[in-house]
């Protein structure tokens, strides 16, 4: 049956091909998570005896060890007896269905699509160092392009060494200008030539590029605040998305990360990388849970088309496969 998925944002529509293709990809960067704890979850619905207050307990340990978090545990836990219930099921084999669904239900809730005509689209990336900002960045360009927009990068995050130069190899492989001061330069000034250089030149997507880490919080929630407001006051309505980065292998940190980005960058979308890496993979549901903004993207590896866009019901299926 034919298909068309649409993204959020300034994101093409998916054809059914392209839908199955990064279902794949979700697939085999969930495979570790597969193998670990959400195999042991698997297993534990395999049982075709009856529903037991045990099997709840056992069901919740597995959950917060595979990185859910003790409240959206608790959440999905409770959601999923209330619907065991409703519906009457009785043996542990028929309850996996219940779970499948307040799963996808918890990652769908924050996920409306959204669609922002603006040129240029001016896409602002967040997260801390490590966390894999300027290899997304760099996918997202190579993205763009193949749905045939024009893009971008601003190389903003001036404080980390060698930040400007890993960008700027990265905009050459991906065949897009990159707009820089070099190591050390005002990141505010950066930001400004970015959005003259975009506006002159009609270009359809901005990214730009910050810096995960200015000594203490305080000075990064203000740089981040000062380059919004630069922004705004070139386009108004700009910054139409700030996605924050978080690795899927620092578990419950990457949560903490959130809520603490969300304080100053008005945070819109959410990007998790390195969940190839990541032996856990339930960070997703915690981080839509506690910081009710929708994940956009996931990524599967290190090369350029190392990218999916999120899908609740692939992302579920895929690490409760039988």
């Amino acid at each position: 049956m034919f298909r068309r998925l649409f993204g959020r944002g300034q994101d093409a529509p998916r054809t059914e091909e392209e839908a199955q293709q990064e279902e794949q990809k979700i697939e085999q960067a969930t495979e570790k998570s597969r193998r670990g704890l959400f195999g042991q979850i698997s297993q534990l619905f395999a049982a075709d005896d009856p529903i037991t207050l045990e099997f709840w307990d056992d069901l919740e340990a597995l959950l917060i060890q595979g990185d859910v978090g003790v409240e959206t545990t608790q959440y999905l836990v409770s959601r999923t007896i209330d619907r065991v219930n409703r519906n009457g099921v009785k043996r542990i084999r028929d309850a996996k269905q219940m779970l499948r669904a307040e799963m996808v239900a918890v990652l769908q809730e924050h996920a409306a699509p959204r669609q922002i005509a603006a040129k240029p689209y001016v896409v602002l990336v967040t997260g801390v160092n490590g966390v894999g900002k300027t290899t997304l960045i760099a996918k997202l360009a190579h993205r763009y392009k193949t749905h045939g927009k024009s893009v971008m990068l601003a190389a903003a995050d001036t404080f980390r060494a060698a930040a400007t130069e890993q960008l700027e190899a990265w905009g050459q492989r991906a065949g897009v200008p990159v707009i820089t001061r070099g190591q050390g330069a005002d990141p505010g000034a950066v930001v400004y030539d970015a959005m003259d250089a975009a506006l002159e030149q009609q270009v359809d997507i901005l990214i730009i590029d910050t810096a995960g880490r200015l000594h203490a919080k305080t000075n990064l929630m203000k740089e981040l605040t000062k380059l919004k407001q630069i922004i705004s006051r070139k386009l108004e309505g700009a910054p139409h998305e700030v996605l924050l980065v978080i690795d899927a292998t620092t578990g419950q940190n990457g949560v903490l990360q959130a809520k603490s980005f969300m304080q100053a960058a008005d945070v819109t979308d959410v990007a998790i990388t390195k969940m190839d890496g990541s032996a856990k993979g339930g960070i997703a549901f915690a981080i839509a849970q506690d910081i009710e903004r929708p994940i956009r993207y996931i990524g599967t590896g290190e090369k350029m088309t190392d990218m999916a866009m999120f899908d609740s019901q692939a992302f579920v299926d895929s690490l409760l496969t039988e």
